[in-house]
């Protein structure tokens, strides 16, 4: 079994890595600290599947995620992400995950989503899966104009109503602060809203973020 596991914390990466070789050991693992890696990794060598996170510079996990399969539709790509908020797993798996699975979750219960979702099986953490069969699209609470946001949109729009300074969500996607500033004018025309408070207050009414969650 070929895998490619993807995350920008070389140490929290290589600690998975290490756990997968261990509770796996027929598994050949290659790994990729962002997207743009990502994306070299599976033209050289197409894996049987691939653990993506979520928070990724430059390229993100979810545009990442788009990328690979339009490319390779019969490609297989779990998410294993901190984030658990129920937009986010819709985002992913609308991206075109099999997979999604917290980083909360048990060795256990990470050897039994990878073992599934390369032999073709969608796995979605049970309380996440029985959250969503509970909120079935359109009756989650998000607000419709979020659904018009792009994924980079989207992503720019979660980092600031976390609270990130632009500085550090420019340096995150290695993009300009310039370039930050026009996606940050952008998001807040496409949501009509025209300050700092009104984005939290929308974030978190939708549940895209819930008070206190820290990023990573």
């Amino acid at each position: 079994m070929k895998i490619l596991l993807v995350d920008d914390h070389a140490v929290v990466r290589q600690g998975y890595a290490s756990l997968l070789r261990a509770l796996l050991p027929e598994v050949q693992l290659r790994e990729a600290c962002d997207g743009e890696q990502a994306l070299q990794r599976v033209q050289e060598e197409i894996p049987n599947l691939v653990i993506m996170d979520i928070g990724l510079p430059g390229i993100s996990g979810l545009e990442a995620t788009r990328r690979l399969r339009q490319r390779l539709p019969q490609l297989r790509v779990m998410f294993f992400s901190m984030h658990d908020e129920l937009p986010l797993v819709r985002q992913a798996l609308d991206a075109g995950a099999i997979g999604y699975l917290t980083k909360n979750s048990s060795p256990e219960v990470l050897v039994e989503a990878v073992k599934r979702t390369a032999a073709g099986r969608a796995y979605i953490e049970q309380p996440l899966a029985t959250q969503l069969a509970c909120n079935p699209a359109g009756s989650d609470g998000l607000d419709p104009r979020l659904r018009e946001l792009t994924q980079r949109e989207f992503e720019i729009f979660v980092m600031l109503a976390r609270g990130l300074p632009p500085r550090q969500i420019a340096e995150k996607l290695c993009i300009s602060a310039k370039t930050l500033s026009n996606y940050q004018t952008l998001v807040k025309s496409k949501l009509q809203i025209a300050s700092q408070a009104e984005l939290v207050h929308l974030a978190i009414d939708s549940g895209v973020v819930r008070v206190g969650l820290e990023s990573a």
